[in-house]
Formats: C-alpha cells, sequence, structure tokens
C-alpha cells in the first residue's frame, strides 16, 4: 500500500504544504494581475507584489527543506524524491514571477483575452499542485494522487491548444512586430508554468508507484 514507510518525519510533509500554498498563492496572484493589466494599475501593481512575495517564501522553505534532508537521518520519502519534489515545486513559482517580471520589462499594457485564459489554466494547474502534495502523508490516498496527477497532464494540454490558437491569432492579426515578439514571449512564459506543474505531476507520479 502506497505510503507504507510514512512518516519518520513528518516535518517534510508540513513543508511540502506551505510551499504548495505558496504556489497557489502566487498563481492567483498571477492570473490576477494579467487580469488588471491596463484597467486597474493599481491592482495589478500589488498583484505582481503578491507573486513576489509568495516566491521569496517558497524560496525560504525551500532552503529549510534542503536543510532539513542533510540533518534528517531517517527520512519519508527517497532523499532523491524529496529533493526533486521541492525543488520541481520551486520551479512553478519562479517561473511564475517570470512571467509578471516579463510582462513589465517589455511594458505590455493590456491582457489579452488568450493570456487571460492561459493565467487561469495556470492557476487550475497550481491548485491541483496543492491538492496532490497535501494527499502525499496519507497512505490510502495513492489513487487520488495519480487521478490529480492525470488532470494537471490535461491541463497542460489545454494549456498547450490555447497556446497555439494564441500564437495563430498572433501572427495573422497583429501588425506590430515588436508587440508580436513581447506577446509570445509570454505565451510561451505562462505556457511554461503548465509545464513546471506537469514536471511536479511526474515526480508525484513517481513517489506514489515507488512506494506502492
Amino acid at each position: 500500500m502506497f505510503g507504507r514507510l510514512m512518516p519518520q518525519e513528518g516535518k517534510f510533509f508540513d513543508l511540502f504544504n506551505a510551499h504548495a500554498e505558496q504556489i497557489i498563492q502566487g498563481g492567483q496572484a498571477l492570473a490576477t494581475f494579467i487580469n488588471h493589466l491596463g484597467r486597474n494599475p493599481e491592482e495589478a501593481s500589488q498583484a505582481a507584489e503578491a507573486v513576489d512575495t509568495a516566491e521569496s517564501r517558497a524560496d525560504k522553505i525551500t532552503h529549510e527543506t534542503v536543510a532539513l534532508l542533510h540533518k534528517t537521518f531517517i527520512t519519508p520519502l527517497d532523499r532523491d524524491e524529496i529533493h526533486s519534489l521541492i525543488t520541481g515545486m520551486d520551479d512553478i513559482l519562479d517561473l511564475i514571477q517570470d512571467v509578471t517580471q516579463t510582462v513589465s520589462l517589455y511594458d505590455i499594457r493590456k491582457g489579452t483575452p488568450e493570456a487571460i485564459q492561459l493565467a487561469e489554466i495556470c492557476v487550475s494547474c497550481c491548485d491541483r499542485v496543492r491538492w496532490a502534495v497535501s494527499l502525499l502523508p496519507n497512505a490510502d490516498q495513492g489513487p487520488a494522487i495519480l487521478k490529480t496527477c492525470e488532470e494537471i497532464d490535461r491541463l497542460e494540454s489545454d494549456a498547450d491548444r490555447v497556446m497555439r490558437s494564441a500564437m495563430s491569432r498572433l501572427f495573422r492579426d497583429e501588425p506590430d512586430v515588436r508587440q508580436l515578439i513581447k506577446l509570445k514571449a509570454i505565451y510561451e512564459l505562462l505556457e511554461t508554468v503548465t509545464d513546471r506543474c506537469e514536471d511536479v505531476a511526474n515526480i508525484l507520479e513517481g513517489i506514489v508507484l515507488e512506494n506502492s
């Protein structure tokens, strides 16, 4: 049964959950940021600051997890699994921050419908990452984790389709080459957030299967 070796050191699961909470906060702030571009600059600015705050808090949790890993003799999961999971989760927030910083750097002043849709898919992926991580300590939740990981995979595929459609429309309708290049970069970054969520889903699937 999944989880039969758990949990000799429950602190790791607390850290995973704390980090996952920052991921969903960062994802929600990203969607707010994209939605309010050009419509409510103050709200967009506050959302960008919220992303930075979430990323900074998550960094500290990552460092704490790695430090604990070096100090703990008996771990609830394989050491490589713990390291891969926490660093994979951290990559999600790093990329979310990359989106908000790149939008500001490129002086993009309005969120397109496609960017808004991609940001919403990012939130859905982040929410499922948080849910799957929360199930890790429970010995009976292996099937539920795998189901949630499948949902993340489907959302990543949805993001691929939205991005392809966005690129098609961009190259067809955008006359300003500079704006085209900027928006193309933003679409790609947003889609890559879902890729990083899928990476974490793959790590979680491996953990479940390894401990079954």
